[in-house]
C-alpha cells in the first residue's frame, strides 16, 4: 500500500463521527404510494422471482390450500403447533393432512429426526415486506426458531392486512421501537440460497429448499 493510500484512509477514520439521529427524525413513511393490491402485486413479483410459491386464498379456504399443497408435493409429515391459532385449525382437521408432528421437546432430544426426518413445517407470519418481498417471522416457545429454518420446505401464512409497503413501516407501524427491538426476527426473502465464489447460485444449501407462501385476503 503506497503512503498515499494509507494517509488517505487514516484521514477518513479521523473524520468526525455522523451525529446521532433519533428514529423519529428520520423518514420512516415509504415513498411509494401503494395501496393493497399493488403490495400484493409487488410482493407476490418479489417471491416468485426468487422461486418461492405465493397461494393466493381467503380465511374460508386457506386450510384447503395448504391440504392441496401437501399432497401436490407427496408430503408424508408436516411439523405444525398445536398451540398458535392456525396450528389449532390444521390439528382439528388432522385426517386432511399428512402425518402431524409437533415441536414439543428440547431439540437434544430428536434433533436426529427434525433434520431427517421432518418433511415440511407450517408457521404464521408477523408480517410481509411488498418492497422486498420478504416474511416477517417472530420465533415463539409454539414455533421455534428452527421450525423455519430446518425442515426441506417451510410452508407460512401471511394476512393482507400485515403486509407493509417498507420494512421501516413495518417497525414502524408494529411499535418496534417503542416496545423494545426483537431479538429473534427472521426476515425471509425466498428459499435458503447461496453463492460460491463463481457466483453459482444454490438453492436450499442452508435451510429449506422451498418457501411457500399462502396469502390470505
Amino acid at each position: 500500500m503506497s503512503n498515499t493510500a494509507r494517509a488517505n484512509i487514516l484521514a477518513r477514520l479521523r473524520e468526525p463521527q455522523r451525529p446521532e439521529c433519533g428514529f423519529s427524525e428520520r423518514d420512516y413513511l415509504s415513498r411509494y404510494d401503494w395501496d393493497t393490491a399493488e403490495r400484493v402485486k409487488r410482493f407476490t413479483e418479489r417471491m416468485v422471482a426468487v422461486r418461492a410459491e405465493v397461494h393466493h386464498t381467503t380465511a374460508d379456504t386457506w386450510l384447503d390450500v395448504v391440504s392441496q399443497v401437501c399432497a401436490a408435493k407427496g408430503l408424508n409429515n408436516l411439523l405444525v403447533s398445536p398451540a398458535t391459532v392456525l396450528g389449532k385449525q390444521i390439528h382439528a382437521q388432522a385426517d386432511r393432512f399428512p402425518a402431524l408432528k409437533t415441536y414439543d421437546q428440547p431439540i437434544e432430544n430428536w434433533k436426529q429426526e427434525l433434520f431427517y426426518g421432518v418433511d415440511a413445517a407450517f408457521t404464521g407470519t408477523t408480517g410481509g415486506i411488498a418492497e422486498t418481498g420478504t416474511l416477517i417471522v417472530m420465533p415463539s416457545a409454539d414455533e421455534p426458531r428452527l421450525m423455519s429454518l430446518v425442515p426441506p420446505v417451510h410452508i407460512a401464512v401471511l394476512e393482507v392486512d400485515k403486509l407493509y409497503t417498507t420494512f421501516a413501516e413495518a417497525v414502524q407501524v408494529q411499535g418496534w421501537v417503542q416496545a423494545g427491538m426483537p431479538t429473534n426476527a427472521l426476515l425471509i426473502s425466498g428459499p435458503s440460497k447461496s453463492a460460491d465464489i463463481e457466483q453459482t447460485l444454490a438453492y436450499g444449501v442452508h435451510g429449506p429448499k422451498e418457501l411457500v407462501v399462502v396469502l390470505v385476503e
